[in-house]
């Protein structure tokens, strides 16, 4: 509800209509079927128009939702307290970095120095060297190193062109890979069937042994009780 009269109006075309009464303008609004919406609240007399309500206010949830979506959030990664961090430790940072970048973030690393560490800036210096080196792969610099106290800051942006590329290549190596795997696999079930099978140079054995069986019949034992009633019966 507008309290305040008179208002400047703006009609639903967009047209200055001039100073009016606020009832005035609410009628006008309420015979185009529209509404009266105050745009500009903080000037006297305060600015209002008529147009869709609803409307207005979807178009400006949208704009919102646009302007959010196309910010790219900055991720900060600290590189311990002190120059003397351990290389290792460096890695991991690296490491989280990169992940950052290819997420599509920006990325602010940060060396900290301790104590009469800030002598030898050119340490930490030449440290962030190093990591836009490594990271030069899918990153460009997009702000040189800025001293804040006692710490040093470089931002880092993803180059879409390069992440792209990287994505990419690791979708081909991790087919390739996953071919290589399959053809081990079926190489494998092959000698592994083969390897449960009977070996030849035992059906060799096996058949050698059953003809030497055939070729030496058993000898029977003769028995001279036996072959004397043989010979009385006369066989």
């Amino acid at each position: 509800m507008i309290r305040i009269s008179p208002i400047r109006l703006i009609g639903a075309e967009g047209e200055q209509v001039g100073v009016v009464d606020t009832r005035d303008a609410m009628q006008m609004a309420q015979e185009a079927g529209l509404d009266l919406v105050e745009i500009v609240p903080d000037t006297r007399p305060p600015v209002c128009k008529i147009m869709d309500y609803g409307k207005y206010k979807y178009e400006q949830s949208k704009r919102k939702d646009n302007k959010t979506t196309g910010q790219q959030e900055i991720k900060e990664v600290r590189l311990g307290r002190s120059v003397k961090i351990d290389p290792h430790d460096v890695q991991i940072r690296v490491n989280q970095a990169r992940r950052f970048l290819m997420q599509g973030h920006k990325v602010q690393i940060t060396q900290r120095f301790r104590g009469r560490e800030m002598v030898h800036k050119e340490l930490g210096l030449e440290r962030l060297a190093e990591i836009v080196e490594q990271l030069g792969d899918i990153a460009k610099v997009e702000m040189a190193p800025r001293w804040v106290m006692r710490q040093a800051s470089i931002v880092l942006a993803p180059d879409k062109n390069k992440v792209e590329a990287v994505k990419r290549k690791k979708a081909k190596d991790e087919e390739a890979e996953k071919k290589a795997d399959a053809e081990l696999d079926a190489q494998i079930a092959k000698l592994d069937a083969a390897d449960t099978g009977v070996d030849d140079d035992d059906d060799v054995e096996a058949t050698e042994g059953e003809d030497d069986k055939k070729a030496k019949p058993t000898r029977k034992v003769s028995n001279p009780v036996e072959d004397e009633i043989s010979a009385l019966l006369g066989e």
